[in-house]
């Protein structure tokens, strides 16, 4: 599925805390097919496409995948903040990790089923669209009624400021709890281990650092917080399923 057009949006208020952002995109009929590649992110959407009858969340990813060409469709999806999605999927995410889930199955039929389908009036706009999701998504966290920040909330954003350049010991320590129980709570909470969390953080600022510039991949490799170019190149393998040379071509 090769998008043609691809924007994001800012969620409102209520939602920033918890929304990285909601986005829409769409194929054009008359463009040729090709797959389309997607690399691990370290967020969760939850995405309503017109051509199928279900909605469906797509779980945090260790590795990339293509994702195969398809017909013309319109997409209209929301992408959680790490460690926030299971507030409203009312699930543990590791068992959406390297795979997805009908919203059917998640939220109820009678639900999922409501939303697809008024999603998809004729004539609604895009906008008209996100703020359908956004109301659904507000009536969901009001059941919720989240208070303070989870364990796996306050570890992502202690991995995220060191932009992955964190020892899983001293992240526990830190956080005043036992490597083990962070481990299991952050599974649970995030959808991935700390540790590879923290890798695909640590990726993802190398491979924007690397296609923004020229920089030379060992120097890359110690600003980032990589023992050495090895390890870069074994992350890049990894998450991208390339090298860094050639990412940057």
């Amino acid at each position: 599925m090769a998008l043609t057009s691809y924007a994001e949006f800012p969620p409102c208020p209520a939602l920033r805390p918890y929304v990285a952002c909601l986005w829409a995109a769409h194929t054009d009929p008359a463009a040729p097919p090709r797959p389309h590649r997607v690399l691990p992110d370290n967020c969760v959407d939850i995405l309503w496409q017109d051509n199928r009858p279900d909605a469906f969340a797509v779980g945090m990813m260790s590795a990339p995948i293509w994702v195969p060409a398809a017909g013309p469709v319109r997409i209209v999806a929301v992408r959680f903040r790490p460690g926030a999605a299971g507030l409203f999927l009312d699930a543990p995410l590791h068992v959406l990790t390297d795979s997805r889930a009908d919203l059917a199955d998640l939220w109820g039929r009678a639900d999922a089923l409501r939303l697809h389908d008024t999603l998809w009036q004729p004539k609604l706009s895009t906008a008209a669209r996100l703020r359908r999701i956004e109301d659904a998504l507000l009536a969901r966290l009001a059941r919720a009624a989240p208070s303070t920040p989870t364990l796996g909330q306050r570890a992502v954003a202690a991995i995220e400021a060191a932009h992955g350049a964190v020892r899983v010991d001293a992240l526990a320590d830190a956080l005043a709890v036992s490597r083990q129980h962070l481990a299991l709570q952050f599974r649970q909470q995030v959808g991935l281990t700390p540790k590879l969390f923290a890798r695909i953080c640590r990726f993802r600022r190398a491979s924007a650092v690397l296609r923004d510039d020229g920089t030379d991949v060992a120097a890359l490799a110690l600003d980032c917080g990589y023992f050495d170019q090895s390890h870069l190149i074994r992350d890049f393998r990894d998450f991208a399923g390339t090298t860094p040379d050639a990412w940057r071509r």
